[in-house]
């Protein structure tokens, strides 16, 4: 029973896979062995395709616990195969030293995570781990992860840091004192050097897995077979081809990995300082850290090289590399729960909920604030490929593969061929051993029929319309670094926006404030700066509550902060290095007005507007600061006006929030109608607060006390209004997408109220439609997960929020008429905590709330990916489209990501548009449908093709014939791949239509309209065939016969003399085959012609110049040649010599084919047309009507 077990790992997580063990296996690899002689290479080339077969030809199954070779396969749809080998940590070079505390051990018999509780019991398990085994640990590598033996869970787990289980009093009492040497270097062994390698791998290594690709095999079979039939030229033509194809892909794969390296290799080796446990430093490379350093970061800055938490000190930093905003932010140290009163002891410290106190791998440290005599430390809390950058790189690295209906059927109408062909292979043999045929050309030919059935040209011919559409793309400043996204782009019809600096201007600019006095709104004013509010609280809380710094003596932070404290005019002065030496504390950042604004005498009269009697100076301290955090949707500060005895505490935030927390009385009765009107119109609203903090709290007791202590109790002081304006083409470019049945969803890290006004401002939600808020509330106290459902427009505080009733939606409506039905849409909007609690326990809702929800705020990166997920589960072709590196993950999982940064957003994003606008969205759907169409068109024409010249060698094989060297190099070079590379060059469509293109070959239309096309090219080529044995003139041709009149041309007569003296080995030359060619040749252009298809997705064929001009000069050409044949030509083509009459009967069969041919897939076309037009206006037509709203909520609303 052990040897046939099956385990899960990484279980519930994006990369769960099952695991199988196997030991290596003598007899069945000495097999295997033979077998690779016995086919020449073709049995070890298939192995290495397929990892699972490979594994279970050479292997025996096992325990897992004792296997050599593990088998991995994901769980998900994909089911897709990995093998790794088991290797061997030894730690008999590393023993175990005897610390005098196990929190400075890691567990190995766990070997999951490091231990915080040290018992006697574990002592025991590390002891009994190391002496099994022969003090080695199993484990493997995939995917730039290892993954050891876990003896307790008996299964494969990999390697955790800090970052999972560990509290934040844990963080200060066991780990802030840093690490032994003998420690250090035991967890070195353990979690391995901190990089994250991205290897380059050499021209050399890149060209064999490009080659090893089974088309080119193919390709490399039909060219050896090809050389052997003396079939020169269209080998070396096909040989031409690879050579391009390869040179081009290598040097594109490789370019990848170069951008992909130079992005990692920036932090890969710095020297860092570490604190050791007897408070010694000691000075290494960041190479060598591991989880429980204690890293002290320099007063210059850094590159972080690992993720870290700070527990002393304050540091600004750019993480534009994980947000793509260069926006500097604040990180304080993590709270000490010991020391805040109010703190909660036993919270887990998490990188993402603590992300205000975490140092990201990557992210710049630009400087550091500290007390005397104490650095600035973070603790060490993951390494490698575990942290947030690692695990960007290893998303790019390691893709999600993306399913597309095309590709999955290209390769069944492939299999469909390859069944052709052995019936083809099989006759061959049959017709060639009944007509007593030399062996070595009835394996020649009958090989030979394979490769033209699955014609080699295909990948070259596929590749064709996508390499033109990334040209005509790359000319309209959209760059693509995964080409073959271009055809899943045709298929789009959900586009996901983020919204600042994609839908809106990156920056914010301030429409005016509306202050409150005596518990009632004034009216609203433009100008800040001046006199008379330069000593009101509220400037105060302006020129204070922020998170402003100077770099370079340029004043830096959020845009928000930057253009509210412009505002105000006044100038921000920060201690220098010198000066915070010389004091015992942190010195506060200073803010003044400028000395203009300063009233020459003391200001008197209202008391509401007088602050403080200074005469010449007056300067506010920013003492403590509490950042912005997106949870808590807030921020605060405390300040001291330069000579008062008593501290300020400010705070600014969302509206619902800072009026939750203020004095009931002395917020405005008209509150949330102000506030409604704003948001109404697209207006960012900021709230701001005050209070006077006792005088008893000391600058000590400050830095030490808890957030919730200040915020609360505050005085409310009136409103920040700010204008995010839409960029200009933004409104136009939704409604074409709207127009196109293409839906629009918002994806933004900004609040609920801003996200919604700004969707309905660019018309993502029309006027009259209803949006539903749901407000999911996660288990809490025994009570089960819930969902409240309001309605947005009433929605204006979120304590008193207005339920909607299901009685309040008509249920009337379900019966109502259509048009009826369309009048009011409804839309969901929900928030990243909503969305989560609803993934997590409404699992049966998350595909109806995707079918309509339009608006997803408060998201956070991994929240957008998920999103994506969402969405692409209820079958849509998600596209996204954003700005920053934090869409990173959505950009790559969507079908087509569009990033609008040239940061590291680009490197994972398909596509990157150099104009920073959503623009390039309907143009790369258009181009992506034209490439679509255009693969569909080349597919169905080279299955023709195939099919064509398939049929006329196995008529002519009928009669132990077969199409001449130069027949077949005529039509391969000169028809099918001129053809071919000139049909792909029709430009999109100028507009987008509201059909899609089909997303599959095997649909009802497209596999009749090629079934049709086979039948009659079939049906002519055959009466040909045998209409020309039913001649009085016809007789099976010998080198005397002569069916024309050879003294009406002296030219035939010539070459007819010379014809005799050659010998025709192969039998090309007689009347069938003549036949045969000629009316073969006039069927690849007609079904060409058929099926290059122009609007509603392409530009019309006429305006293909290089098309149109190939297909008349080609069919001149073959015109001339038939009806007024050229000594010369014939000769090289062996073609011989019939009746002028036999060839007016040949265009005749060739122009009624034509007729029946592009009139029946004109017919197809047109069915095809009218079914995309149902299926999209179903699709999108009332899929947000009320009564359908009200039948998908059913009683959960």
């Amino acid at each position: 029973m052990d040897k046939e077990e099956r385990k899960i790992i990484n279980q519930g997580q994006e990369d769960e896979m099952e695991i199988y063990g196997y030991n290596l296996s003598r007899w069945k690899l000495a097999i295997v062995s033979l077998g690779v002689i016995c086919t020449g290479g073709f049995l070890l080339l298939l192995l290495y395709w397929m990892p699972e077969w490979r594994v279970k030809a050479t292997c025996v199954r096992a325990a897992i616990k004792d296997c050599e070779v593990v088998l991995l396969r994901t769980t998900d749809e994909f089911k897709t195969w990995f093998c790794a080998k088991i290797r061997f940590l030894s730690l008999e070079t590393h023993p175990f030293s005897s610390p005098k505390s196990m929190s400075d051990k890691l567990s190995i018999g766990r070997a999951v995570c490091l231990i915080e509780n040290p018992t006697e019991e574990n002592r025991q398990e590390i002891s009994k781990y190391s002496q099994t085994e022969s003090q080695q640990i199993r484990y493997f590598t995939h995917h730039s992860i290892k993954y050891f033996w876990n003896d307790n869970i008996h299964n494969f787990s990999f390697l955790k840091g800090l970052d999972e289980g560990v509290s934040c009093t844990s963080i200060y009492e066991k780990h802030s004192a840093g690490l032994t040497k003998g420690m250090h270097a035991y967890r070195k062994l353990l979690y391995g050097i901190n990089e994250i390698a991205v290897k380059v791998p050499s021209v050399f290594k890149l060209l064999i897995k490009e080659v090893l690709n089974p088309f080119y095999i193919f390709q490399l079979f039909s060219v050896i077979l090809w050389c052997t039939d003396e079939y020169y030229y269209y080998a070396l033509a096909i040989v031409v081809m690879s050579i391009v194809s390869i040179v081009t892909s290598l040097y594109s794969i490789r370019k990848q990995y170069v951008m992909l390296h130079d992005m990692v290799a920036t932090h890969s080796t710095v020297r860092v300082s570490v604190c050791r446990v007897n408070e010694e430093m000691e000075e290494i490379f960041s190479t060598d850290l591991v989880p429980g350093d204690v890293v002290v970061i320099p007063l210059n800055g850094i590159i972080m090289p690992c993720d870290a938490v700070l527990i002393n000190g304050t540091c600004i930093v750019n993480e534009s590399m994980l947000t793509g905003e260069s926006v500097p932010v604040t990180k304080t140290n993590l709270p000490n729960p010991s020391v805040d009163v109010r703190g909660k002891g036993d919270e887990l410290y998490n990188p993402e909920t603590h992300k205000r106190h975490t140092l990201f791998c990557g992210t710049t440290v630009i400087q550091t604030r500290f007390y005397t005599g104490e650095f600035v430390k973070a603790i060490v809390v993951r390494t490698g490929f575990s942290t947030s950058k690692g695990q960007l790189v290893r998303s790019i690295l390691y893709p999600k593969p993306t399913d597309f209906k095309l590709y999955r059927d290209a390769y069944l109408f492939l299999l469909c061929l390859v069944a052709v062909a052995g019936i083809g292979f099989i006759y061959t043999i049959i017709n060639s051993i009944l007509n007593e045929v030399e062996v070595g050309i009835i394996i020649i030919e009958s090989l030979d029929i394979i490769t033209i059935t699955v014609p080699p040209a295909l990948p070259a011919a596929m590749t064709a319309g996508i390499v033109y559409a990334q040209r005509r793309l790359k000319k309209i400043g959209i760059f693509c670094i995964s080409p073959q996204r271009i055809n899943i782009c045709g298929q789009l019809n959900l586009v996901c926006f983020d919204k600042t600096g994609t839908l809106t201007e990156d920056g914010l600019d301030l429409w005016g404030i509306q202050r409150v006095e005596n518990t009632r709104f004034l009216l609203p004013e433009e100008n800040v700066c001046n006199e008379m509010l330069v000593k009101s609280q509220f400037v105060a809380c302006m020129a204070t509550c922020h998170s402003l710094t100077k770099i370079e003596g340029v004043l830096s932070g959020d845009p928000l902060d930057l253009k509210m404290f412009e505002a105000i005019g006044w100038i921000l002065e920060e201690a220098t290095e010198e000066e915070t030496a010389l004091h015992n504390r942190i010195m506060p950042t200073v803010v003044r007005p400028p000395k203009q604004l300063l009233p020459e005498s003391t200001p008197a009269g209202n008391q509401e507007m007088e602050l403080f009697e200074l005469p010449a100076i007056y300067e506010i301290g920013i003492v403590r600061q509490f950042p912005f955090s997106s949870a808590l949707q807030r921020m605060s500060v405390v300040a001291r006006v330069l000579g008062d005895k008593k501290m300020d505490a400010y705070m600014k935030g969302a509206p619902e929030v800072i009026a939750s927390l203020c004095k009931p009385e002395t917020v405005p009765v008209d509150f949330q109608k102000v506030l409604e009107d704003f948001t109404k119109q697209g207006f960012r609203v900021i709230a701001l607060a005050h209070r006077k903090l006792e005088s008893k709290l000391t600058w000590h007791k400050v830095q030490n006390i808890s957030r919730d202590a200040i915020e609360n109790n505050m005085d409310f002081m009136g409103l920040i209004i700010m204008q995010n304006k839409l960029k200009q083409e933004t409104p136009a470019v939704l409604e074409d997408l709207h127009k196109a049945n293409i839906r629009t969803v918002m994806v933004t890290g900004d609040n609920m109220l801003t996200a919604v006004s700004v969707a309905r401002d660019c018309g993502m939600i029309l006027p009259q439609d209803k949006v539903i808020i749901a407000e999911a509330l996660p288990p809490k106290d025994g009570k089960v997960a819930k969902i409240n459902w309001h309605y947005a427009d009433s929605l204006t505080q979120c304590s008193h929020p207005s339920a909607i009733d299901s009685e309040d939606i008509p249920v009337k409506l379900v019966h109502d008429s259509l048009e009826d039905l369309q009048m009011t849409r409804y839309h969901f909007a929900m928030n990243g905590k909503s969305f989560s609690v609803i993934l997590e326990h409404f699992q049966d809702l998350v595909p109806k709330l995707m079918l309509h929800g339009t608006v997803f705020a408060r998201m956070a990166p991994d929240q957008k990916t998920q999103l994506i997920e969402a969405l692409q589960n209820v079958d849509y072709f998600v596209g996204m489209c954003g700005d920053g590196a934090n869409d990173c993950g959505a950009l790559k999982r969507a079908h087509g990501g569009i990033s609008l940064s040239e940061l590291e957003a680009s490197v994972a994003s398909p596509f990157t548009s150099k104009t920073p606008s959503i623009s390039c969205v309907p143009n790369l759907i258009r181009e992506g449908r034209a490439a679509l169409i255009t693969s569909f068109c080349v597919f169905k024409f080279m299955a023709l093709y195939s099919i064509i010249q398939y049929f006329s060698v196995t008529l002519l094989y009928s009669i132990l014939s077969n199409l001449g060297d130069f027949q077949f190099l005529f039509i391969d070079l000169a028809i099918i791949l001129v053809v071919v590379f000139t049909m792909s060059l029709n430009p999109a469509w100028k507009e987008l239509v509201p059909q899609r293109p089909p997303s599959g070959l095997i649909s009802g239309a497209l596999l009749f309209s090629v079934l049709s096309q086979i039948i009659i090219s079939i049906g002519f080529q055959s009466l040909g065939f045998f209409w020309v044995k039913q001649q009085p003139w016809y007789e099976v041709w010998h080198p005397e016969s002569d069916a024309c009149n050879t003294t009406r041309s002296l030219f035939w007569n010539s070459s007819h003399v010379d014809n005799e003296t050659e010998l025709d080995e192969h039998n090309i030359k007689n009347y069938e085959n003549t036949t045969v060619f000629f009316i073969s040749s006039f069927q690849y252009l007609i079904v060409a012609i058929a099926f290059s298809k122009g609007k509603p997705f392409r530009q019309p064929c006429y305006k293909n110049y290089f098309f149109v001009f190939s297909v008349i000069f080609l069919y001149a050409f073959i015109l001339f040649i038939m009806l007024y044949p050229v000594a010369s030509v014939d000769q090289v083509l062996e073609i011989v010599c019939v009746p002028y009459q036999w060839r007016i009967t040949m265009l005749i069969i060739v122009l009624v084919n034509a007729f029946v041919s592009i009139t029946v897939e004109d017919y197809f076309s047109k069915v095809t047309f009218t079914t995309n037009i149902r299926i999209d206006q179903k699709d999108f037509g009332v899929s947000g009507s009320v009564g359908k709203m009200l039948l998908i909520l059913g009683p959960g609303l």
